[in-house]
């Protein structure tokens, strides 16, 4: 992509009414701009980070037998009278058909709407189990949205629902999708500082699970236990004083985002709807239920808290944008920059080539550490037939050569 090409430009100067970190790097290096509190819209650079972390997640949903949908945003007022839920949730954005008159509701999460979905297909138990999942927008009432991307009224989320036989199949799976979790986490570059964290809300259990990320800026308060890495949430510490998985008591008060979270619905869904299954012997039996959720634009602010220093955002390789940003300082490089840029293109080497002409060489490398990709490359008199390169997280620079080049990037 050549940088001077992209309708979008960087700032130098915070966007206000902005306070989380999060949220004034990504407006300023271009990646998303805010329509309103807790709205964004994610511009190229960001929605390819967007499509990065989906299709990470899509992966390990489908390495779990996850089947993947898309389920209308719009839900009927009565799916969730029939849960008992339209009145008792209170971030529900609810408004009223002008032509039809009836009630509506912009879906927060779609237990109300999978659960007749999946009815009108799960019949027996050679049926079951059976998992679906969707990547899409959700909408959410916040009272407070001032945490940029990590609490919005609308964002992109991942939302599982998994549906056994029995409770004994139901937690088999829910094991599943805790090694899937973490390897999601793990392979956005979130996997050393994001724990399995016991929290309030269970609707079947006593508790429900949160993956946290143990950051400064974060917003929720967790317990940790430094010696298997569980934690646990500030707000059923008074219940769960030791931790769940040694009994340890000597629990780490740290700061916290919740990236991720996965509940055992039990039958609280399944059956409002009177969605049941006929086993072996003929008889019905309820609908065993799991839900699984990780808030993708969420997990993109959580990753930009984690990962940033004075200059800028400094993006994991797995998530970034781009491999590699190639810099041309000045006319005396333009033409061995062009002539890199289309062998990285040749050899699928995915670069945002900064080929502007009206930037001063300062401007351009300050450009680059804002936006943050895993590498920048550089060519000049000075460095002859070889290549400057920096990795955006180290200091070091070096000069190789265009075969290290290729072989660096795995070409």
């Amino acid at each position: 992509m050549l940088q001077s090409q992209l309708f979008t430009r960087t700032s130098k100067t915070a966007p206000k009414e902005e306070e989380a970190i999060n949220a004034i790097l990504l407006t300023r290096a271009g990646f998303v701009d805010k329509l309103m509190s807790g709205v964004y819209t994610f511009l190229p650079l960001g929605l390819r980070v967007i499509h990065r972390i989906s299709q990470i997640i899509r992966e390990e949903m489908n390495a779990v037998g996850g089947q993947e949908v898309s389920m209308p945003v719009l839900h009927p007022k009565k799916n969730w009278e029939q849960t008992d839920r339209w009145n008792s949730v209170d971030i529900l954005f609810k408004f009223t058909s002008y032509y039809t008159k009836t009630d509506l509701v912009l879906g927060p999460t779609h237990e109300e709407v999978v659960t007749p979905l999946l009815k009108k297909f799960i019949l027996s138990y050679k049926d079951l189990p059976r998992a679906v999942f969707q990547i899409q927008n959700k909408f959410r009432d916040e009272l407070r949205a001032k945490s940029g991307l990590m609490r919005g009224r609308e964002f992109l989320m991942k939302d599982m629902y998994s549906f056994h036989a029995s409770e004994a199949d139901l937690d088999e799976y829910y094991e599943k999708a805790k090694i899937a979790y973490e390897t999601i986490f793990k392979r956005v570059g979130l996997g050393k500082q994001t724990v399995l964290t016991y929290a309030s809300g269970g609707t079947f259990s006593k508790y429900s699970h949160e993956y946290q990320t143990i950051v400064e800026t974060g917003e929720d308060n967790v317990f940790l236990c430094q010696k298997c890495n569980i934690a646990v949430n500030k707000e059923i510490i008074a219940d769960q004083s030791t931790c769940p998985q040694c009994g340890n008591k000597d629990l780490k008060p740290v700061k916290a985002a919740e990236v991720g979270n996965i509940f055992k619905l039990g039958t609280k869904f399944s059956k409002p709807f009177e969605f049941q299954y006929k086993d072996q012997s003929g008889s019905l039996q309820d609908i065993w239920m799991g839900c699984y959720g990780i808030g993708i634009s969420r997990l993109m602010g959580v990753v930009v808290e984690a990962f940033h220093d004075d200059k800028g955002m400094i993006w994991p390789e797995s998530i970034a944008p781009y491999q590699i940003h190639l810099i041309c300082l000045d006319d005396t490089s333009k033409t061995k920059s062009d002539i890199l840029y289309q062998e990285l293109q040749k050899n699928q080497i995915e670069v945002l080539y900064d080929d502007r002409m009206d930037k001063t060489p300062g401007e351009k490398l300050a450009d680059a550490d804002l936006i943050g990709i895993p590498y920048r490359v550089i060519l000049s008199e000075r460095t002859g037939d070889n290549i400057e390169i920096k990795k955006r997280s180290e200091s070091d620079i070096k000069l190789i050569s265009k075969k290290e080049l290729f072989v660096q990037m795995g070409k």
